[in-house]
């Protein structure tokens, strides 16, 4: 056939004809959603938006040919991420869509699942990470592997202080302290003299060495938390998180620019989209990157590169769930190339009924899991399969 001068060779579509002759391709043979209810040791645990006596969520197991199983988690929480039932009904819309897949082709499946529900991204973020899981422990490598290696095994830790009074607060610190964490992030209400007595409480109690970093919620105005931080800021600060309503990126930025200290997007930082614009326009100087917030392994990976190019910190917080969601997170926040501050991955450690072998702390530390996949495995019996 003649081709017209100047135009192009046409491409061939990409197409997947299976294995080549002398390789097996192992597909997903089957899913299993299991429910994961979790108590909290302090059943009135508070931050700003809630109290959280109990942690709802679902773990997602995935079954290839070979027998071998990958795991995820999705996040069910309904003033954080999602309700419970929302969850379970994007799982089971989804899930089904895996049997016959490749899990090798990660990318590919997750583009379908896009496509096929909008939104959702705490059940599309327990199928990533089952796929990813998967593919790990089939290759017989650990998670970070798969994601460009390990640039450290030791993953310093921060534990949050929920709301309550400032002399509770300030008991509570210095257990923490004691057990050897270095950072504690305080959750702050909103009323100004309240919080800077919870503030002043606690650096009293644990003394100059351990790093404080606040956490509003989104309670105050963007001129309301630069009021209450100069009152703040001689208790020696690290960070405030979020201080601001997620949608007032404006305020964000005004808060930025205006406080000495850094100012981190977690709410804001709900999308990769608006993470471009967060690092665009320089409206924080960290983001909070969570698995189950951002839909998946492969979308914090994306958010990372691109608060690399735009001069941010990155930051992996706290997504309440079993040891098994904190490994998955250690995976990736070990691939990171700069974690100026702390990580929340040890908030496993005060829930009540891991149904996962243990993600350990010791002395404030979490030392990356060994072996294959994601380092932590459900045990066996330890959830039920939901009806």
């Amino acid at each position: 056939m003649r081709r017209e001068r100047g135009r192009p060779e046409p491409r061939a579509a990409f197409r997947d004809d299976g294995p080549r002759q002398g390789t097996r391709m192992s597909t997903i043979k089957s899913f299993e959603l299991k429910r994961c209810v979790q108590r909290q040791q302090d059943p009135g645990w508070t931050f700003a938006r809630a109290t959280v006596p109990e942690l709802p969520g679902w773990i997602l197991v995935l079954t290839d040919q070979d027998g071998q199983v990958g795991h995820g988690y999705a996040h069910a929480i309904a003033a954080i991420t999602t309700h419970g039932e929302g969850a379970e009904a994007g799982l089971r819309f989804l899930a089904p869509r895996l049997v016959g897949r490749d899990p090798t082709s990660i990318a590919a499946v997750m583009d379908d699942l896009d496509l096929a529900l909008a939104a959702s991204p705490s059940p599309k973020a327990a199928i990533d990470m089952a796929l990813h899981d998967l593919l790990a422990r089939r290759l017989g490598v650990p998670l970070h592997a798969l994601l460009g290696g390990a640039r450290r095994a030791v993953l310093p830790q921060a534990r949050i202080l929920s709301i309550k009074s400032p002399a509770d607060m300030a008991e509570r610190a210095r257990g923490l302290v004691a057990q050897g964490y270095r950072t504690l992030k305080l959750k702050l209400a909103g009323d100004a003299e309240t919080d800077v007595a919870r503030v002043r409480a606690v650096r009293e109690a644990i003394g100059p060495a351990p790093n404080i970093t606040l956490d509003p919620n989104q309670t105050y105005s963007a001129k309301g938390i630069i009021a209450a931080f100069r009152s703040m800021e001689r208790h020696d600060i690290a960070l405030i998180e979020q201080p601001v309503a997620a949608a007032d990126l404006a305020g964000l930025k005004l808060v930025t620019d205006t406080l000495p200290v850094p100012v981190e997007a977690d709410e804001s930082a709900d999308s990769l989209a608006v993470i471009w614009r967060i690092a665009g326009d320089r409206m924080a100087d960290c983001v909070n990157l969570k698995i189950t917030k951002l839909g998946g392994i492969r979308n914090v990976l994306a958010a990372m590169r691109i608060c690399e190019a735009g001069g941010l910190a990155c930051r992996f917080g706290a997504a309440f769930g079993p040891s098994l969601l904190q490994a998955m997170g250690a995976q990736v926040a070990a691939c990171a190339r700069d974690l100026p501050f702390a990580s929340e991955l040890s908030e496993h450690t005060h829930l009540l009924d891991d149904p996962c072998t243990p993600l350990p702390v010791e002395g404030g530390d979490i030392v990356l899991p060994s072996g294959p996949g994601c380092g932590v495995s459900l045990r066996d019996g330890a959830t039920e399969e939901a009806a």
